[in-house]
């Protein structure tokens, strides 16, 4: 059985959502979001919130169980609170600003990499050296953090990159003479 499929999905007051038949609906105070629940999960309303329930017990099923899931509560959570990632660039004249709906970095290339930042997320730059990145949807502010930090991936010897706060490098030692 799953272990992430059986938890409940509590709803918190600011979110509200609305069922038609296997189509979730959320609302929340970071915006709007619906999910398309796949037919061999089945939706139960609870006093607190929601609760997916297999309608066998076969491997597929299972693993769309908990995925589900994992996708509803993450979708919850977004509308709720928000997602943030924070990225730190590494390296000696590397910066990043924000102007507009656009992210200029200058990451120690012959020219700036200019980032048009998509709908519904919100990219600042507190200092030159870190970026926050966040929004509602937990995919979205994800793979913009791995795009960003595809653009300069940080390297073994000097530490230098793009690199996510709590991230550690392993650092290699240099050649020796």
């Amino acid at each position: 059985m799953s272990r992430v499929g059986k938890n409940e999905i509590v709803i918190p007051s600011s979110v509200t959502f609305t069922q038609n038949g296997n189509l979730l609906s959320f609302k929340g105070k970071l915006g709007a979001d619906v999910y398309q629940v796949p037919e061999c999960v089945t939706i139960e309303k609870t006093s607190s919130g929601i609760k997916l329930m297999p309608i066998n017990d076969t491997l597929p099923v299972r693993m769309f169980w908990g995925t589900t899931q994992r996708n509803v509560a993450n979708m919850v959570q977004g509308l709720d609170q928000g997602f943030t990632v924070n990225l730190d660039l590494n390296g000696v004249g590397y910066r990043a600003s924000v102007a507009g709906n656009k992210l200029t970095m200058q990451l120690g290339f012959s020219h700036d990499i200019v980032y048009e930042i998509p709908q519904g997320i919100s990219i600042k730059c507190e200092k030159p050296t870190s970026i926050a990145i966040s929004g509602a949807s937990k995919q979205k502010v994800g793979q913009i953090a791995a795009v960003l930090r595809n653009y300069r991936k940080p390297e073994p010897y000097k530490g230098k990159g793009v690199i996510r706060q709590n991230e550690y490098v392993v650092r290699k030692e240099g050649k020796k003479k």
